[in-house]
């Protein structure tokens, strides 16, 4: 056994030593732990020029797109590069069947016409601390009764102000101070945070550019898609953040990247940064599992069943299909996600590494006489068992009534309904006016009722299909008494009769309220029958996961030790913030006898062309422009135009609009997304065959420039020309 355990540890630094591209490194640890590997691969640029805690650096061009992207500074006034999945939910809010930016794309021509899109956000790293000793010592004088503190959000807000009272850190209105546990809670960092709110789209490309091959393509190599845009960071006239206003003017950033026009070959060095999501790299085989048989499936086949009621829809009404554009993207990205990695866990044996893994920290921890670990493994187990029939129906729950059915994000009526209990007149009056006005921006954010019937029926089947009678949400019980069992029946009711059925239903409603109403209101009951449902499987989640944190916590604290005794850098998982990933322009062999090559061109996207199929359509100019090689400065050496590359750098969600940077620190592309083959990433990760999917810079600034038009933004750039 102590061969074979010796033999797997020997094979996990081999792989180290010659890929050394697995790790979402945190950049304060990238001077002592990565360095060295990242000159050897082809840094050619010291460290600090990447990140350095005290003076400006790459870093500072990199920043939080959104609340779930990456995006880099590419211009000294603010110009922002990011993933055109990034930017689809600004450019459809903007959209309407007049001016389709989705469809036709966008280009400001001069800043006036940069257009202010709400809600959207871009959030600057300003500092990274350090401040596991500051916790440590909050931890050990705090009450903690239930002895969670150390990974409570709240409790850790609390200990990141009382920090930056103590060292006198100035925090403005946008400044956000975010504290967070790493390795389980063996180490924290806290990350001092500048938001800026007044963004500016500036161009985005047609959906048949930053779309291109859609649904089909998605999460697969080989790739043809622009999938970027463009965006303006707003501040006031002194550089502050600032909500919008006419008045505010482009960001003076201290810090943007320079592009470079040179490419790449195979075996170049890339390094990447951004915000990767969420990863569960030290997973217990169980908890994997659990994973594919909960989360994993109800991603696959509920969001599949949604999706073509909505593609039918969407195909048929180009108002239908701006509306749900954004919606369904966000759906149908992790609906694949969910099926490769299914199909991958299975086909990599993950499951088996998983368990080697464990046997070799079990067998590590009997050596030195220390039960820690094998205890902590059979409360995870234990907890695993206990908790996966409610898992699986909060995933049916979230998935099929929640996330899938917008007319169930009616407007709370429980403030009205405890003034008419009260008979209250005031009180009446003053939630009557309140529920008025939440009304009116919930029929306006669900405009199409017909739409909503037709995904309400479907999701009712398919939570039926796969939750046995006996532990449906409650609603049901009605769907069976007064329907007969017919959930069709029972949603043309709800929106037939309930207040929330249509706008003349509520102003019925509201012109006479009462209490009877309300609680009869069908709407309602079924929002309740959820609500309550999900806090049925939460609380039998909760009684079952009392002490996984404690349990993690020490799983964590082996399985890292374990790899520190064998020489091998770590790393702690995924946690949205900023990290550094490292490896190498690749190909790969995807199976025996094919080969995937390292870069993609033009060609490819006339080759894939299929005017009859909207996913594989290509805009005439684009067409022009390749049949008379129009490519300008862009092309490749040999004359080509490049679309996409692929590195075997370390990437999951929230990665997507991420800048690719060569030796010399320029961006050279931006990151968009994982190969199928990939997909296990987030669980367990093989050099062999992940690869991370990049629109190349060039392909890029060609858009811009020679098809879109606007030099004017290229004008703006820093370039290094070869």
């Amino acid at each position: 056994m102590k061969k074979v355990l010796f033999a797997v540890t020997a094979c996990i630094i081999a792989a180290t030593s010659v890929y050394a591209d697995e790790g979402m490194w945190l950049l304060p640890d990238l001077k002592t732990q990565n360095e060295a590997a990242m000159m050897e691969l082809g840094l050619l640029i010291p460290i600090e020029q990447v990140y350095h805690p005290e003076s400006i650096s790459i870093k500072d061009a990199v920043v939080h797109f959104g609340k779930g992207c990456t995006g880099e500074v590419i211009s000294a006034e603010g110009l922002v590069l990011t993933n055109h999945h990034c930017g689809y939910g600004a450019i459809q809010q903007l959209s309407s069947v007049e001016h389709d930016y989705l469809t036709d794309g966008f280009w400001a021509m001069s800043r006036h016409e940069e257009l202010p899109c709400k809600d959207l956000t871009v959030t600057f790293i300003d500092r990274i601390l350090d401040v596991t000793a500051y916790v440590g010592e909050q931890l050990a004088t705090d009450k903690d009764p239930h002895g969670t503190n150390y990974l409570s959000p709240a409790y850790l807000a609390k200990v990141a102000k009382r920090f930056a009272e103590k060292e006198n850190i100035v925090v403005t209105p946008a400044t956000v101070l975010e504290l967070k546990p790493f390795y389980g809670g063996n180490k924290y960092y806290m990350f001092i945070k500048t938001v800026y709110s007044d963004i500016r789209i500036v161009g985005a490309p047609p959906s048949s550019i930053g779309k291109y091959g859609a649904d089909t393509d998605n999460w697969m190599w080989p790739r043809h898609t622009g999938d970027f845009s463009i965006f303006r960071i707003y501040a006031d006239k002194n550089g502050k953040p600032a909500g919008y206003s006419k008045d505010n003017v482009p960001l003076q950033v201290k810090k943007h990247v320079t592009i470079s026009l040179g490419g790449y070959k195979e075996g170049d060095f890339t390094f990447i940064m951004g915000f990767p999501g969420r990863n569960w790299r030290y997973m217990i085989a169980d908890e994997v599992e659990e994973r594919m048989q909960t989360t994993n499936f109800m991603r696959h086949h509920v969001r599949e069943a949604r999706q073509r009621v909505l593609m039918e829809e969407m195909l048929n009404d180009p108002a239908v299909r701006i509306h749900y554009a954004s919606k369904y993207a966000s759906s149908a990205n992790y609906w694949k996600n969910a099926i490769g990695m299914n199909e991958g866990l299975i086909r990599l044996n993950v499951l088996e590494t998983k368990r080697a893994q464990q046997e070799e920290l079990l067998a590590r921890g009997k050596e030195k006489g220390d039960t820690a670990y094998q205890q902590a493994f059979d409360e995870i187990r234990s907890i695993m068992a206990r908790r996966r029939e409610a898992m699986y129906h909060q995933q049916a729950i979230n998935e099929a009534l929640v996330t899938a059915l917008d007319f169930m994000k009616i407007p709370s009526t429980s403030a009205l309904e405890k003034a008419l209990k009260n008979k209250d007149e005031a009180k009446i009056r003053e939630e009557t006016a309140k529920l008025k006005e939440k009304a009116e921006a919930y029929f306006k954010s669900v405009p199409f009722p017909e739409v909503e019937k037709k995904v309400g029926k479907q999701m009712l089947k398919t939570y039926k299909e796969y939750i046995p009678e006996a532990q449906r949400i409650s609603i049901f019980k009605v769907i069976d008494s007064r329907f007969k069992g017919n959930s069709d029946a029972f949603i043309e009711a709800c929106f037939q009769s309930s207040m929330f059925g249509s706008g003349e239903n509520f102003e019925r409603f509201i012109k006479k309220p009462s209490l009877g109403a309300i609680e009869k209101d069908r709407m309602v009951l079924f929002k309740s029958s959820i609500t309550d449902g999900l806090y049925a499987t939460d609380l039998n989640m909760k009684e079952a996961n009392r002490n996984y944190d404690a349990a993690h916590k020490i799983w964590v604290r082996g399985m890292t030790d374990m790899r520190k005794d064998a020489g091998i850098p770590i790393y702690p998982d995924a946690n949205s913030t900023l990290r550094l990933t490292y490896g190498q322009v690749l190909s790969y062999e995807p199976a025996d006898g094919t080969v995937y090559d390292y870069h993609t061109t033009l060609r490819g996207v006339m080759e894939k062309e299929d005017p009859g199929n909207w996913e594989f359509v290509v805009p005439a100019k684009l067409k022009q422009l390749y049949q008379n090689k129009d490519y300008g400065r862009y092309a490749m050496a040999n004359g080509e135009m490049p679309v996409c590359f692929i590195v075997n750098t370390d990437n999951t969600g929230g990665n997507s609009g991420s800048p690719v940077f060569n030796g010399k620190g320029e961006l050279i592309g931006t990151g968009f997304d994982r190969n199928y083959e990939g997909l296990t990433g987030d669980i367990a990760f093989r050099p062999a065959s992940q690869r991370a999917a990049c629109v190349d810079i060039r392909y890029t600034l060609f858009i811009i420039d020679k098809f879109a038009g606007a030099s004017h933004i290229i004008d703006e750039l820093t370039i290094n020309k070869p």
